[in-house]
């Protein structure tokens, strides 16, 4: 059978015809393109910044000697940004009747290049395009960035400048991405970058600045996305941020150092679908209230921020959230039983806080992590099976208190038990999630997890390398360290009241060498450390401590155990580099932690291989071995003593 092809539609009809002049169209004017030659200056200039910059055009791109040809032509923005097309340009040839070429566009991404920002970049007048992120540039940022009025995107992330923002930024009127987070700039925000006022994406985090948001930042009214976190911003967060910046869909205010309370006017910005704030430690305490009508929003963290009050049952009426993270807080009451059944809901985290009664007893199919130890649920609401031992966890850590049965403890942090010194380190090498926690058969120890990689596709929660670790007689002990992207926490159950030592062992396993000068080496971990609640190191940096990555580390101290239990908790309040060398990498890293007392415990023997037990071993030895002499010569004197006179009353017998 043939069949008829039926005949095209006038709709269709045009739509060839559109299809035809297009490609017409676009042959023209790539044949007008390749007759065009580029500015002879931008050549020269472009040649310099290269030379400059170790770098050079690739072929696929400069195919016929002239700069602006091969795929620098194409307007298409996957072929300019396809890593194979790196460095890369797009010129415009429309000029002076399609003879001459302008360059609109330069990148030049994640190659590794040093330099400086040349005063070259001045002969591309045309430019509106520069980025130059993950590379290792240095030195300032030139005010003369200022003159290049046709910016719109200016990203220069992940490098080494340093210096202050210059003011000049602010002359940029046409820019719509300003991107400069992860440097080493120094100082405030200029209030001149309140100028930008067709600005829409602002990428500040990790830069290295400080103070507080101008109030010129008010103007910035078009802005859609912010990320200023691991900055040292002070003062109260702005009440404009409500009022003014009503177009925000994305926030993050991370590792700052605002004071509370979080603006009430945030109630505005309702086309927020991403809002994370964390750790405001000074001020007001916040509502929740502003969150009721933000029904947007899929990502909600609000962590360690003065959060107070009960938990409100409005939460559960914002259905498009995935993720909820109110955790380090001061909420009270019940959860509201709707909140596990929420539709969409995937990842909830409600530690630290001050809740009670019990837990709704079943949960909705999307539900996958939760995380609420340290609240006061009581015994009974752990009808879930995935919260089985949940119990041990509570406030005030019931397990084992009565009698304490337990007076050390050791653990191998993300891998397998081991042995050093006489000391056995326990496994801990099941698998933790990004809301679990896991409590041994013993209940001796525990061990919780709670927190998301943000923005990372294949999370790992232990680090494994097979580099020989540095500065320890056991580099066996630093192969794995678990990592968490929020809150690690081991925990002693049982423990005998008393002063412990505890001893804490670390190695930066995962970042290459800062003397390798790549930009993945700029990765920075930066946490805290909280020993029996009280914060023992801030801002802690592995290799910063250590003097450079894959070399071991110890910090030891000395705490009291009054109420039977040790908590040691690894804290990443919101700094340190987020997104290197890998996207979504940082939190805290522990490779080990070994707990001993101070004291001769009456329970469970003295661990080995401890100096302080040695000492106490070599107390005990010292007045025992003497002790056991004297014994022995006792006996002796005995046993000599009996036969003797056994000796003599035989004699006497026989006379």
């Amino acid at each position: 059978m043939i069949s008829r092809l039926k005949p095209p539609s006038s709709s269709s009809s045009r739509c060839l015809l559109f299809c035809f002049f297009s490609i017409v169209l676009f042959s023209c004017s790539k044949t007008h393109a390749q007759n065009a030659t580029t500015d002879p200056s931008e050549v020269r200039a472009l040649n310099s910044i290269f030379q400059q910059w170790d770098t050079h055009a690739v072929s696929s791109w400069n195919t016929t000697g002239d700069l602006c040809s091969g795929l620098a032509l194409s307007q298409s923005d996957s072929v300019f940004e396809d890593p194979s097309n790196n460095p890369a340009i797009r010129c415009d040839c429309s000029f002076q009747g399609n003879t001459l070429c302008h360059i609109t566009r330069l990148r030049v991404y994640a190659l590794n290049k040093r330099g400086v920002i040349p005063e070259e970049l001045l002969d591309l007048p045309y430019l509106e395009f520069l980025k130059i992120d993950q590379n290792f540039f240095s030195g300032p940022l030139p005010a003369f960035i200022g003159n290049m009025s046709r910016l719109g995107l200016l990203s220069i992330a992940h490098n080494t400048f340093s210096g202050p923002i210059p003011k000049e930024l602010g002359n940029l009127k046409e820019l719509f991405l300003l991107s400069f987070g992860n440097n080493n700039f120094s100082g405030t925000l200029p209030p001149e970058l309140g100028n930008l006022v067709n600005l829409q994406q602002l990428y500040i985090d990790s830069s290295g600045l400080g103070g507080e948001i101008p109030e010129t930042f008010a103007n910035l009214e078009n802005l859609q996305t912010v990320w200023a976190s691991n900055i040292a911003l002070t003062g109260k967060i702005p009440d404009f941020i409500g009022n003014k910046w009503t177009k925000l869909i994305s926030l993050r205010f991370e590792g700052n150092s605002f004071e509370g309370p979080i603006p009430s006017s945030f109630a505005n910005l309702t086309s927020l679908s991403s809002l994370r704030i964390n750790g405001i430690y000074n001020g007001s305490s916040t509502s929740l209230d502003f969150v009721r009508n933000l029904k947007k929003l899929t990502d909600l963290v609000l962590r360690n921020v003065l959060l107070t009050g009960d938990l409100p049952s409005y939460i559960t009426e914002l259905q498009s959230l995935q993720k909820l993270d109110f955790s380090f807080n001061n909420l009270t009451g019940q959860i509201p039983s709707a909140l596990f059944t929420m539709s969409d809901l995937k990842d909830l985290f409600l530690g630290n806080n001050s809740l009670s009664g019990t837990l709704p007893s079943q949960k909705g199919e999307t539900l996958r992590t939760m995380n609420l130890v340290a609240n006061n649920f009581t015994s009974s609401s752990t009808n879930i099976r995935l919260l089985q031992g949940l119990e041990c966890l509570q406030r005030g850590f019931p397990c084992n208190k009565h009698p304490p049965r337990y007076a050390n403890f050791s653990i191998k942090c993300g891998g397998p038990q081991m042995i050093f010194d006489g000391i056995v380190f326990e496994a801990e090498n099941e698998a933790l999630g990004s809301a679990t926690f896991r409590v041994t058969t013993t209940q001796k120890w525990a061990v919780s997890n709670a927190g998301l990689f943000a923005d990372r596709q294949d999370p790992q929660f232990v680090e494994n390398t097979l580099v020989q670790v540095t500065s320890t007689n056991t580099p066996e002990l630093y192969q794995t360290s678990r990592l968490s992207p929020g809150s690690l926490r081991y925990y002693g159950l049982g423990l005998e009241n008393g002063p412990y030592t505890v001893n804490l062992y670390f190695a930066e396993t995962g970042f290459p060498s800062r003397s390798t000068q790549t930009w993945q080496s700029l990765a920075r971990r930066v946490f805290d450390v909280y020993v029996q609640g009280t914060r023992q190191l801030r801002d802690f940096d592995i290799s910063k401590a250590a003097g450079d990555v894959k070399i071991a580390v110890t910090r030891n101290f000395t705490v009291n155990v009054t109420e039977n239990y040790l908590e040691i908790h690894l804290f990443w309040a919101g700094k340190g580099t987020c997104c290197t060398p890998v996207q979504g990498y940082y939190g805290p890293s522990i490779s080990a932690i070994n707990v001993v007392p101070n004291f001769v415990p009456t329970v469970n023997g003295i661990p080995l291989g401890n100096p302080k037990n040695k000492k106490h071993t070599a107390l005990i030895v010292g007045i025992a071995v003497p002790v056991a002499a004297v014994a022995l010569i006792l006996v002796f004197a005995v046993l000599i003593y009996v036969k003797r006179k056994k000796n003599g009353n035989y004699e006497e017998g026989k006379k």
